[in-house]
């Protein structure tokens, strides 16, 4: 087996036997990126992929991480990287220091390995806006990888990278995870430092993990988490040992399934797929009933009021003054600024900028974004009084499997509607996951499973997910990719 196809966690034990060496294991990485990404399919799940250099420093070979390539998504600054959040008004940026889980990953021994492409800023739910052009998905390179994160998903699901890191605003871990058949955890919100991340919506942004399967994802989850001084919002709470979670029964354990997710209409294939599922946590002693999120149909209007209006504010910074892209040829400094933001953002930012603004101008902030505040906090509520008669939430990951590349690029609100299932749990700042949940039977494409939380329980979804996980082979299916 190629080395590349391995998980983290055998490749501790290969490291601990000595029958493995980080150069070997980085030559057999090189080689699969250069030959499946690059030239074979043109995945591209990576930008700037010859012009990185691994790092790692010293750390303890016991570490579960020591030796462990994680790729890295390009709006997690890494100190001397090019990071551009795949915008064209970035090039030339290089970041004067790491961000917080990158320090976190370096000391636990992990080596930064490569850049993975993303949307434009992290809009977008199919990795097509990117100045970089569009990843395409390992699993049919004539389809989306989701996104925002599609690299860190592509990646991993076509074995050229052990493990990756990826930013969830509203579903861009789950959505990318679900579409490539991986596993993305969105941890809660302060359960890992944002610092060092470049915001999109500041009050919805996570960093997660993207890997082959939930042992992985738990083990790095567990080396980025924790408490950061530097980061307002992270929360001062103990993290626990989240593979003590692992292989715990789940007997009694009580998983809600909220009607409003199960409307006619949706999918037969995705809901054949959460049936399936829910007979499976059955048969190994949970129990399922029905329950109500009532203000869900309302998450997406809130959202594209709420993440839009973060956004203009965070990116009223890139004016082409201090770093980046800058149009030089402009008479005055006036039209330096209109010139640099024209010429350097995407049209899907652009729309966003323009939605943002308006929502926070004078006379329209009120009906909108404070309306919009007030029914967030409702969405919240849903799932608090959920979470006193159930344990986890059970919903599919997305409405269907991947679609196909251009197929949704004309008509934004339909690409927005991608995210249905996931932007809730960012407003309500709950952690969520994603995992193999089935195969569409006509296109063997992979159908996620989305498993939500308590807030700073990501263990119980650990718990969960790994004990489904282990009672099928989805996630063995779907690790064999030519």
């Amino acid at each position: 087996m190629s080395l590349s196809k391995l998980t983290t966690y055998q490749l501790a034990e290969l490291y601990q036997k000595n029958t493995l060496t980080q150069k070997d294991l980085l030559a057999d990485l090189s080689s699969a990126i250069q030959s499946k990404d690059r030239d074979k399919r043109q995945i591209r799940a990576y930008v700037n992929f010859d012009s990185m250099q691994p790092r790692h420093r010293k750390a303890d070979k016991g570490s579960k991480l020591w030796g462990v390539p994680v790729a890295v998504k390009d709006n997690i600054c890494v100190e001397g990287e090019e990071t551009t959040c795949g915008s064209k008004i970035l090039k030339g940026f290089i970041s004067p220091y790491n961000a917080t889980v990158i320090e976190k990953l370096l000391n636990a021994g992990a080596i930064i390995y490569g850049r993975t492409n993303q949307d434009e800023f992290a809009f977008g739910s199919s990795c097509e806006t990117s100045c970089y052009g569009p990843t395409r998905n390992p699993r049919d390179p004539q389809r989306v990888p989701g996104g925002s994160s599609g690299g860190s998903a592509a990646c991993v699901a076509d074995h050229t990278a052990i493990a990756s890191l990826g930013s969830d605003t509203g579903g861009s871990i789950r959505q990318p995870a679900s579409f490539c058949g991986v596993v993305g955890m969105k941890p809660t919100y302060g359960r890992v430092s944002r610092y060092g991340l470049i915001a999109f919506a500041s009050s919805l942004d996570q960093i997660g993990p993207i890997t082959k399967d939930v042992k992985d994802n738990a083990l790095l989850l567990q080396a980025i988490a924790g408490y950061d001084p530097k980061d307002s919002t992270s929360a001062n709470l103990p993290v626990p040992d989240y593979l003590n979670f692992l292989g715990k029964d789940i007997k009694g354990m009580k998983v809600g399934i909220p009607k409003e997710y199960i409307q006619s209409g949706l999918n037969a294939d995705v809901k054949n797929s959460l049936d399936h599922a829910v007979k499976i946590l059955e048969s190994l002693g949970a129990k399922s009933q029905q329950i109500s999120l009532p203000h869900t149909s309302h998450a997406v209007n809130v959202y594209y009021i709420v993440a839009p209006s973060e956004a203009s504010s965070n990116l009223a910074r890139f004016d082409g003054v201090r770093f980046g892209f800058r149009d030089k040829s402009a008479p005055s400094l006036l039209e330096m600024y209109e010139n640099t933001r024209g010429q350097g953002f995407g049209a899907e930012v652009k729309r966003r900028i323009i939605l943002g603004t308006y929502s926070l101008s004078s006379g329209y902030y009120d009906a909108y974004y404070l309306k919009a505040m007030k029914v967030r906090t409702k969405i919240k509520n849903d799932f608090d009084e959920a979470f006193k008669k159930v344990d986890v939430i059970l919903t599919p990951t997305t409405p269907s499997a991947a679609f196909r590349l251009g197929e949704k690029t004309t008509n934004p609100l339909e690409m927005y509607l991608s995210d249905i299932f996931t932007i809730s749990a960012n407003l309500a700042g709950i952690p969520a996951i994603s995992l193999p949940g089935g195969l569409a039977p006509d296109t063997q494409l992979p159908l996620g499973l989305q498993l939500l939380g308590r807030p700073f329980e990501e263990g119980q979804l650990y718990q969960i997910a790994y004990a489904f996980e282990q009672a099928t082979d989805f996630h063995k299916k779907l690790g064999n990719v030519s």
